[in-house]
C-alpha cells in the first residue's frame, strides 16, 4: 500500500468514453471493464499497483445529484467540468484510513465537505457477479477547483486490484509524478494546500516552480513555460486556461524499452527525454501529457 495520501488516480474526464478507452489501451493498457457510478458517471479504470488510471465520463444526466456530501454533488461537479473542457478535474488521494487522513488535514486547515460510502456493481475476471465498498472524504477548493481532491479508501481491494486486469504491455506500475500548470501568481495558493495536505515538510523548490511529495509520487507545479519545455505545446482547450490545472501523469514502468514498439505499431508520437518517453500530443488523451519514466525521479 502507497504511503500517506499517495496519488491514487486523477479522474480524466472525455467526452468519449469509448474511444478514450481505445487510445489508452493503443499504448499498452488493459482496460478493465467499464462501470457506473451511482451519480450518472460511468468509467473505466485500468490497474496498477494500488493506483489506477480512471476515464469518466456521463451516461445519466438525472442521477447527477445524487449522493452528495455537504453542498458538493459529485456527478455535477463533472458535469460542470467537462462541459468546460476535457482533462484531469480532481485526483483521489490513497488511504486506508479515510476519516483519519480526513482529520488531520483538516487540522490543517484544508475543509472536507463530507463523506460518500458507495458501491460500484462489478464483475469478477470469472464473471461473477459482485459490487465494491468505498468510502471518499470530499476536499473540493472553491478557489482551485480543478485542484479539487478525495481522499479514497478500498474497502473491497480485491476487486479492484485485479492481477489479471494489471498486466500491461507497457509494465505500468504507479504514478511517479502529476504535474499541475499554473501562473505565477496562482503559485502561492497552490503552495498553501499541498501543505495543508502534506505539511510543508513535503515541499521542495525546482528552479521553475515548485512539488510536493506525497506516498505514492509527487507534485510539481511550473507555469506554462516550464509546461512546454518538459512536453511541448499546450493543447488548444489548454492555451487559454486561467484555472490551476493537472495537464500531465508520470507512469512507473521497469523497463522504458517496451515503450517504443507499442508506441510505434499504433503510430502515436513520442519524445525521449531525461530517461522518460514523453508522448507528444495531450489532445489525444483527454488534455493530459502522457509519460513513462523508469527512474521515478520527479522533473
Amino acid at each position: 500500500m502507497s504511503g500517506f495520501l499517495g496519488i491514487d488516480h486523477p479522474l480524466i474526464l472525455v467526452r468519449d468514453l469509448d474511444s478514450a478507452i481505445a487510445k489508452f489501451a493503443s499504448i499498452g493498457f488493459i482496460m478493465a471493464p467499464r462501470s457506473r457510478h451511482p451519480w450518472g458517471t460511468s468509467t473505466c479504470i485500468a490497474i496498477m499497483e494500488h493506483s489506477l488510471i480512471e476515464l469518466v465520463s456521463i451516461y445519466d444526466e438525472g442521477l447527477l445529484d445524487e449522493l452528495p456530501a455537504g453542498d458538493f454533488r459529485f456527478g455535477r461537479f463533472i458535469q460542470k467540468h467537462l462541459s468546460e473542457r476535457e482533462g484531469i478535474s480532481l485526483t483521489a488521494l490513497n488511504s486506508e484510513s479515510a476519516e483519519a487522513d480526513a482529520a488531520l488535514v483538516m487540522s490543517r486547515g484544508v475543509e472536507c465537505q463530507g463523506t460518500i460510502d458507495f458501491g460500484r456493481d462489478v464483475k469478477r475476471p470469472d464473471g461473477t457477479p459482485d459490487r465494491t465498498s468505498t468510502t471518499l472524504m470530499i476536499l473540493a477548493s472553491d478557489d482551485l477547483p480543478r485542484l479539487s481532491n478525495f481522499i479514497c479508501q478500498q474497502h473491497r481491494p480485491d476487486l479492484i486490484y485485479v492481477p489479471k486486469w494489471s498486466s500491461h504491455a507497457n509494465g505500468a506500475r504507479s504514478y511517479s509524478q502529476i504535474t499541475i500548470l499554473a501562473h505565477t501568481d496562482d503559485q502561492p495558493r497552490i503552495r498553501t494546500r499541498l501543505a495543508g495536505i502534506y505539511g510543508r515538510d513535503a515541499l521542495f523548490d525546482l528552479a521553475d516552480g515548485f512539488g510536493a511529495a506525497t506516498g505514492n509520487g509527487g507534485y510539481v507545479v511550473t507555469d506554462s513555460r516550464g509546461i512546454e519545455a518538459r512536453y511541448g505545446a499546450l493543447p488548444v482547450e489548454l492555451q487559454d486556461e486561467r484555472q490551476p490545472c493537472c495537464v500531465a501523469i508520470h507512469i512507473r514502468v521497469p523497463d522504458i524499452e517496451r515503450l517504443p514498439p507499442i508506441l510505434s505499431a499504433s503510430s502515436i508520437r513520442y519524445r525521449l527525454m531525461d530517461g522518460e518517453v514523453r508522448l507528444s500530443d495531450a489532445a489525444e488523451f483527454g488534455n493530459v501529457f502522457v509519460n513513462f519514466t523508469a527512474t521515478g525521479k520527479v522533473v
